[in-house]
């Protein structure tokens, strides 16, 4: 009989020798996995600059980490892929390194056999031809990926540790479902984006049990990604707060005028957010925008104005009272950039999440650092809760915008979790 017993006894062992050093998994010197793993990819498709290529490939040829070049016990024995664009790199990988493409994915995690020959899968739900929703989300198909795998562990009595790149799905529903497979069946699942496992500069943490009154994150890009990420730096920080995580009851985006709007209120009370959160996360930023010849200079409000054309603003009520604002800033700032208001404390905490720059992008490195730890330990190094959270507040705010910028109650995000008490983020 199929059990959650069953599925937690077929998880396998942690790794010996195993440990943590600056937030990433690393062995002792000469100390490796006793057995090698066997890692099947799923993915919308493979080509220059995608998230397979950030990604998948750093479990083919490794990836630098706390100074030296690490090559994961992992090895790819097999790949879903999707779609195949004029530049794919699918076959090409394929060829290289002798790992056969398949037709479905449950193929791809039985290796063209009849049971289960893989030990851990990566599912890149990110880039491809894909129709969008009426909030003008990308059908990304995260949900039907993790539904054919979890298929198949439900007809093989038998899970595996799964990660899953970004949030969960574009739809709220597919994402909760998701996270439920995954608490029902026992298995280990990791999610997210890179943003809160990068480098900060400075390289600080939110204490512990602190009293966070608001939150602030700037970053350029558009909704439906961006805004994931941009949200996952608020959560990460956030979820540090005292108490814990108490889950979001209200979500109200704006854009265009209306954000400039809010900004001239000069208060959360008034509609808009603490003006010292946004001059500090402008102040933390690499790529702050400057006219012509200039290089050092505050940007005025009418600079601001005619250098972002459509400005996006994510306003939202946590539960326990705190307030947090997400701004999507194109034209203005080319990175991001945290900030936070603590009671008792006069100046705002404040951070910038680097991410270098491609092609290198060692921050997908970071992530998978995550994600092997994951597939090695059978443990989740950080909670699910966050992503899952993190999905459904980009799916509120795109409903927010497109049902008329207007504020809407979310009590299916009442989501509470607490931290590890370790943070996550790269430090070395």
């Amino acid at each position: 009989m199929l059990n959650r017993r069953t599925f937690l006894e077929s998880v396998g062992a942690g790794v010996v020798g195993a440990g943590l050093a600056g937030g990433s998994l690393v062995f002792a010197a000469g100390e490796e996995p006793a057995k090698r793993k066997r890692l099947a990819v799923v993915t919308t498709e493979w080509r220059y600059r995608s998230h397979a290529w950030h990604m998948a490939e750093r479990f083919i040829v490794g990836y630098p980490i706390n100074g030296r070049w690490h090559k994961p016990a992992i090895d790819v024995v097999s790949a879903y892929v999707d779609q195949f664009p004029e530049n794919d790199l699918a076959r090409k990988r394929s060829a290289e390194f002798g790992f056969p493409l398949y037709k479905s994915v449950a193929e791809a995690l039985r290796c063209g056999g009849k049971e289960l020959a893989v030990d851990a899968v990566l599912i890149i739900g990110e880039h491809g031809n894909y129709e969008l929703s009426q909030y003008k989300q990308t059908k990304y198909p995260r949900y039907e990926f993790f539904k054919q795998v979890t298929d198949v562990f439900r007809q093989e009595k038998k899970t595996l540790p799964v990660f899953n790149d970004k949030h969960l799905s574009w739809n709220w529903d597919y994402a909760k479902e998701m996270y439920d497979i995954s608490r029902e069946l026992g298995f280990a699942f990791t999610a997210g984006s890179s943003l809160p496992v990068t480098w900060r500069m400075p390289a600080i943490e939110m204490p512990l049990g602190a009293d966070v009154e608001e939150l602030m994150c700037i970053s350029p890009g558009a909704i439906d990604s961006y805004d994931f990420h941009n949200l996952e730096v608020i959560q990460c920080m956030a979820e540090r707060r005292r108490g814990g995580e108490t889950g979001v009851v209200a979500m109200h985006a704006i854009q265009g005028p209306a954000v400039w709007k809010a900004m001239d209120t000069g208060s959360w009370a008034a509609g808009g957010w603490d003006p010292k959160l946004f001059e500090a996360c402008l102040s933390r930023s690499h790529e702050l925008a400057q006219p012509d010849t200039f290089s050092d200079r505050y940007p005025t409000p009418a600079q601001m104005r005619e250098w972002v054309k459509e400005p996006i603003a994510y306003r939202f009520e946590y539960a326990d009272g705190t307030k947090a604002t997400m701004l999507l800033m194109n034209g203005l700032v080319g990175d991001f950039t945290f900030a936070a208001r603590l009671k008792g404390e006069a100046e705002p905490l404040s951070t910038l999440f680097h991410l270098p720059p491609n092609p290198n992008v060692v921050y997908s490195a970071s992530l998978m650092s995550k994600a092997e730890e994951t597939f090695l330990t059978g443990k989740s190094p950080y909670p699910l809760e966050r992503t899952l959270l993190t999905t459904g507040l980009v799916e509120a705010g795109v409903r927010s915008l497109g049902t008329g910028q207007k504020r809407i109650e979310t009590p299916h995000l009442a989501i509470r979790y607490q931290p590890t008490r370790e943070s996550t983020f790269a430090r070395s």
